[in-house]
């Protein structure tokens, strides 16, 4: 009888892709679905003249895998996952390899690696980038987990990513626990970063300098062939000029209200909860709550007023250039604070975290893939320790070059009253980062007048101290506690 290499239980059009992917590289798959009729269907369409084994219940799926068995589990994150780990525990043995390929939650993760770890069976959370076409065709993959299960999937998974360069898999084994479903979770937030911030480029061409649909598309295309070199930037101009069935452009025509499925948000809960100054995600997701608010703003829009300055009396070409310059100087910062969440994250948990070798998993196969992460790669080649990507002389140098431009956009933008959150937000980062000091001495001032919280001297770093401001207070202080 035919063993199969792997299962995957799943068949929505991730798991399809998957199956269909690893079977054109080679391994035998079996595929199994809850509503078994699907698993019938796929076999007798998509998977049709493949080596693709089908399973109509669990314990036929366990019995057709070589040893140590691995399950790949592509399904609705949450309540769904640990449903099918519980009813695969009881048919597995020790040793064999759960696999999550959803988009799960981190701290579920690590739950269930550690569960799984004292019933013998190793569990690995992978992120999946890449939607439909990169599960096809090549994805990006950041497992993390079990180490010991990464001899058992590395061919597997380094055989079905992208690969870029010179074949580098777009896939390497991230860190223990749940760092593989950290890292993918700071993939899609920078993901709502980078995509709002083309927003905000769009709207000024759009609304500034007042240019038509198929010019837009023009200078995305000139863009795509510069620094912003990307899956995102090559999207947006085939979006911007395409027409809908009356001739006319399609975009112009799509309701202006933003969804999320919450990874975005996620990471921006986690930098809140670090501690870590991720402003541009943070504003990204505001930006899509308040597109949601369309109905508010409709009736905004006729009471509200703005700027009496409405129209750009400038040079097109020059500002547009001034555009991209800031559009290329914000996803320099947004990328920068991802890495700043991955780092203290790092340090939370105790993960071993390879930096150089993230941005080349992202560098292809995924949604936010990029020429931009080859020079991250370089960054961290150069210095494994960087603190920050900004201290990196290609990147200060980059947002030096930019600097003139990003501040004219912003206040042209300012001016005639665009909304540019990441563009403004990514600017104040830069500016607070670069200043030595900043006026939080009085917020320190403040917090001792009202609550007795102390704050430090200067001269005198590690020794907190009250002041009796009015004369009238104790000298007894709070307790020293971080904010």
């Amino acid at each position: 009888m035919l063993l199969a290499d792997i299962a995957l239980i799943g068949l929505a059009v991730m798991g399809q892709n998957l199956i269909l992917n690893m079977n054109d590289h080679g391994f035998v798959v079996c595929a199994f679905n809850r509503t078994v009729s699907k698993v019938d269907e796929f076999l007798a369409n998509e998977a049709k003249g493949t080596k693709v084994m089908g399973a109509h219940s669990l314990q036929e799926m366990v019995s057709t895998l070589k040893k140590p068995r691995r399950i790949i589990l592509l399904v609705k994150a949450g309540s769904a996952v640990d449903d099918f780990i519980n009813k695969l525990v009881p048919l597995l043995e020790a040793g064999d390899i759960i696999i999550d390929g959803g988009n799960s939650e981190y701290r579920d993760t690590t739950r269930r690696c550690k569960e799984l770890q004292a019933k013998g069976i190793l569990f690995v959370g992978s992120g999946v980038s890449g939607g439909e076409e990169g599960a096809r065709y090549g994805p990006s993959l950041m497992p993390g987990g079990a180490k010991e299960a990464w001899p058992h999937i590395k061919t597997i998974f380094q055989s079905i990513a992208a690969k870029v360069g010179s074949g580098e898999p777009c896939c390497d084994w991230v860190g223990d626990e749940g760092a593989g479903h950290f890292v993918k979770m700071v993939h899609n937030g920078i993901e709502y970063g980078d995509m709002q911030l083309i927003c905000e480029a769009y709207h000024l061409m759009k609304d500034v300098v007042g240019m038509e649909h198929d010019e837009m598309a023009k200078v995305f295309e000139e863009w795509n062939k510069t620094e912003l070199d990307s899956f995102l930037i090559e999207i947006t101009a085939n979006i911007l000029k395409f027409k809908d069935s009356d001739g006319k452009y399609l975009l112009p025509k799509i309701r202006d209200s933003a969804g999320q499925k919450g990874t975005g948000k996620w990471t921006a809960i986690s930098a809140l909860e670090y501690g870590v100054p991720v402003t541009l995600i943070g504003e990204a997701v505001f930006a899509r709550c308040l597109s949601s608010l369309k109905d508010e703003r409709v009736q905004a829009s006729k009471v509200l007023g703005g700027p009496r300055v409405t129209q750009f009396s400038g040079d097109r070409k020059a500002f547009l250039e001034d555009i991209r310059k800031a559009l290329y100087a914000s996803k320099i910062i947004s990328y920068a604070q991802g890495f700043m969440l991955l780092r203290q994250a790092a340090k939370e948990f105790g993960w071993t975290l390879n930096y150089g070798g993230i941005a080349l998993m992202w560098r292809g196969g995924c949604i936010i893939r990029s020429v931009f992460l080859g020079k991250i790669k370089d960054a961290f080649d150069r210095n494994p320790e960087l603190q920050n990507l900004l201290l990196d002389d290609f990147f200060k140098k980059a947002v030096e070059n930019c600097q003139e431009s990003w501040r004219r956009v912003i206040s042209t933008g300012v001016q005639i009253g665009i909304p540019m959150p990441c563009f403004t937000t990514a600017l104040s980062f830069y500016d607070g980062y670069r200043h030595e000091v900043l006026p939080a001495n009085l917020i320190q001032a403040q917090r001792d007048y009202f609550g007795a919280h102390t704050y430090e001297l200067l001269s005198k770093p590690g020794a907190f101290i009250h002041t009796n401001w009015t004369g009238h207070g104790g000298n007894v202080s709070s307790s020293a506690y971080n904010v």
